[in-house]
């Protein structure tokens, strides 16, 4: 039951309170390994001047996944800081959706390393990213615990 209401939580956060979901356009989910899902539907203004879709996003999209499946692999309440990601852009994308899958490779006290992997709608990787999430017990999830999200 834990799990679950994790899950509830981390969702109703990306959905209802994360802005930057709203304007790209992202969607979260958890699979049965827990396992975060980021899916983006193609969207024209997210490209850059020669048409395929921005650097940004892939790393946007890859640091959302990581950073979700780090927040619903804890048992405590607590703050999640991405304090270091390692991307590795592997092809363009152009006028296609995109889904970011992050894993938890190793979960620890202090710090948990998670990697990414980014594929188009035709299902061909193109990105993939490592990367280093800080856990801060010391600093509230939300703002009715006194802390911002």
């Amino acid at each position: 039951m834990e799990r679950a209401r994790r899950r509830s939580e981390l969702l109703r956060l990306f959905h209802e309170r994360a802005p930057i979901a709203k304007t790209f356009g992202m969607r979260l989910a958890f699979d049965d390994r827990d396992r975060a899902v980021v899916t983006l539907p193609y969207h024209p203004g997210l490209d850059h001047g020669l048409g395929g879709i921005h650097g940004g996003v892939y790393a946007t999209l890859l640091d959302s996944a990581g950073w979700f499946a780090c927040a619903v692999a804890r048992t405590e309440r607590c703050w999640i800081a991405t304090s270091e990601m390692s991307v590795h852009f592997l092809r363009p994308a152009r006028r296609v959706g995109l889904r970011a899958v992050g894993e938890v490779l190793k979960a620890g006290r202090r710090q948990d390393v998670a990697q990414m992997h980014l594929w188009d709608d035709a299902g061909e990787l193109v990105g993939h990213a490592t990367g280093t999430f800080l856990v801060l017990p010391h600093i509230p999830r939300d703002e009715s615990e006194g802390g911002r999200t």
